[in-house]
């Protein structure tokens, strides 16, 4: 059987907000700066501050950096790590439900350390205002006994550097914020970084791939290093079933119709957005709770990872009244679209 032939649900192939954390997936991780490619101006400057803080031989400024999901924020925080020659200690804001969660982790590190907190933007507030402390003095408050007799020591902890990431930077308080000294914000790759990025992959994987189909890949990838990575090695799989040695144009037509993704990166669950916008609520405007319950996802998920894409495609907009479509996405759709009162737009 042809593996074109198979019935397989690929529908989270292009969702970059779900991670793969196995092995592979991190042997595709770059290890120095030299080697992460694209976001070219926070490279630059974090290599400056990083040489800074060794010669001083003081931990780097603690890091805030700010983008979208598979952009290459945990890399990146491992690159700094290792650029310092220091311990990486890694762990996501859900995971700290006590203070004294944090504070097992903060009392065990070494001079300089690198802590990376993922999703920081969620940290309780409890957390929160023990990490001030933290980050600023390095000192940890923490409450002896109970009752009248409870009172309040400070542990002195190494010097480290604190790392976080955020896909929503209006959730990060103001007070957390301040505290950071360098505060990047990452940005969608170009086509032309895609390939390259692509291209590197394919040679970690022993995998070759024609530049042509890189290019076609790269379109297809959403601007996301993660999601290029994923769709590279269901390429791959692709290839060698069919007894290809490497990644062909026609590989990456055949592979892409299969995985349902079409030349703007959008998948199955983007084209049911917009057509349940066309055909159910005439073009728009719709609200975003029941435009997210028409195609059975949580709100949150329409709001934080489909929704930006199609906005950054220019196929729906978000307007006072709810979201609408665009002419783009009725063109892109293959749909004629027609001018009705108030501009909403309907199948024709």
């Amino acid at each position: 059987m042809s593996a074109f032939d198979e019935e397989t649900d690929f529908s989270a192939i292009v969702r970059a907000d779900l991670k793969e954390e196995d092995a592979q997936d991190n042997s595709l991780r770059p290890q120095f700066l030299s080697d992460f490619l694209g976001q070219e101006s926070v490279k630059k400057n974090l290599f400056t501050f990083i040489q800074a803080a060794k010669l001083r031989e003081e931990p780097l400024d603690h890091l805030l950096l700010i983008g979208p999901p598979g952009l290459g924020k945990t890399t990146l925080a491992q690159i700094t790590a290792h650029e310092l020659g220091v311990d990486f200690k890694v762990t996501s804001a859900p995971a700290l439900d006590k203070p004294k969660d944090l504070a097992g982790i903060l009392s065990t590190i070494t001079p300089r350390t690198v802590f990376f907190i993922d999703e920081i933007h969620r940290l309780k507030p409890a957390i929160e205002e023990m990490l001030y402390i933290a980050m600023e003095d390095y000192e940890l408050d923490w409450i002896i006994g109970q009752g009248a007799a409870a009172r309040t020591v400070r542990i002195p902890i190494p010097p480290f550097t604190l790392v976080g990431a955020t896909t929503k930077a209006g959730s990060v308080s103001s007070p957390l914020r301040s505290r950071f000294g360098f505060i990047p914000r990452f940005e969608f790759y170009t086509q032309t970084e895609l390939a390259s990025i692509i291209r590197r992959s394919a040679g970690i994987l022993d995998v070759k791939i024609d530049d042509e189909a890189a290019m076609l890949l790269a379109k297809c990838c959403r601007g996301t290093p993660r999601v290029a990575n994923r769709v590279l090695r269901r390429m791959r799989d692709f290839a060698q079933v069919e007894g290809q040695n490497n990644i062909t144009v026609q590989i990456v037509e055949k592979g892409l119709e299969r995985l349902e993704i079409d030349s703007l990166g959008l998948e199955k669950y983007d084209r049911e957005i917009l057509l349940s916008v066309i055909k159910n609520y005439g073009g728009g405007p719709v609200g975003a709770e029941t435009l997210a319950i028409s195609i059975g996802e949580a709100q949150d998920t329409l709001e934080d990872y489909y929704e930006p894409y199609l906005i950054q495609c220019g196929l729906i907009q978000r307007t006072p009244r709810g979201r609408m479509v665009t002419q783009k996405a009725y063109e892109h759709l293959g749909l004629e679209m027609k001018n009705e009162t108030g501009g909403q737009g309907s199948l024709f």
